[in-house]
């Protein structure tokens, strides 16, 4: 839903008021599990990526503390560690992302995703799975800042002991994500643009590619003005509210029974 509500010049049947009506138009007419589409090779991508994230955060995030704030909690330190972690996960995601919204795009001629890489590799060349990273990495790098401080913040008002608390890790994750989203949906337009290419919005591009974040923003302009930079923005918190809020979940439960089992062994010995 978010990368058609995104798009700059929609085909009239492909266009939508809301995230609702987004959802039920595409079931209705394109199949109920049309949204689904990209769903497989978000998950093929999203299992190394955000083992490298979590390792790369929670790593630097003790070591920067240490240095920052020795024995206690430094925002900025989780700040700077979720923008290093970015880096090594947005590297092993974007490959993935092209690829999802290329099938996500209405119209698209891509049955599966082998054909979907192939094609691409053939008519644009291998960079073109990397087109959008420097806008990927301008977007998550404050996304992530802004994700983690809000997170680590809010646990430390809802979790002040920072005990295995599964409501506070959800709640805490979903607002983090929300606050996270809406800020940076300008950048996630452009990068947007950049994956998929929008036939309809490169007549208005020279170069006959968008490459580039420069670019892109002033193609986003000049197709729909200010208010292009905030399509999809209501899908776009949406999404990232439930998805922020089950990776963290999910991450807090695996730290604690790592951590248990580690304390555990210990004792034991």
């Amino acid at each position: 839903l978010q990368t058609r509500m995104q798009s700059l010049r929609p085909e009239p049947a492909a266009r939508y008021r809301n995230v609702l009506e987004a959802l039920w138009r595409i079931a209705r007419t394109e199949g109920v599990w049309r949204p689904m589409r990209g769903l497989n090779i978000t998950a093929t991508g999203a299992g190394p990526a955000h083992a490298l994230y979590f390792a790369c955060y929670e790593k630097l995030k003790k070591t920067l503390s240490d240095v920052i704030h020795a024995g206690g909690n430094s925002h900025v330190a989780n700040g700077a560690a979720g923008c290093v972690a970015t880096l090594l996960h947005d590297a092993a995601m974007n490959p993935a992302e092209v690829v999802k919204q290329r099938m996500q795009m209405y119209n698209s001629p891509y049955q599966r995703v082998m054909d979907c890489v192939r094609a691409v590799w053939r008519n644009e060349g291998a960079g073109a799975f990397y087109r959008s990273y420097t806008t990927q990495l301008t977007m998550n790098i404050p996304f992530q800042a802004i994700h983690f401080m809000t997170y680590e913040f809010l646990q430390e008002q809802l979790n002040p002991h920072r005990q295995y608390n599964p409501g506070s890790h959800v709640v805490s994750g979903a607002c983090a994500g929300a606050v996270a989203a809406a800020a940076t949906t300008p950048l996630d337009v452009c990068k947007t643009l950049l994956n998929t290419q929008e036939s309809l919005a490169l007549s208005s591009n020279i170069s006959g590619h968008i490459t580039g974040m420069a670019n892109a923003f002033r193609t986003v302009y000049q197709v729909g003005g200010v208010t292009a930079y905030f399509r999809g923005v209501q899908a776009r918190v949406i999404y990232q509210m439930p998805s922020t809020a089950i990776a963290w979940s999910v991450y807090e439960f695996f730290k604690y029974i790592l951590t248990k089992r580690q304390e555990e062994r210990r004792a034991g010995k």
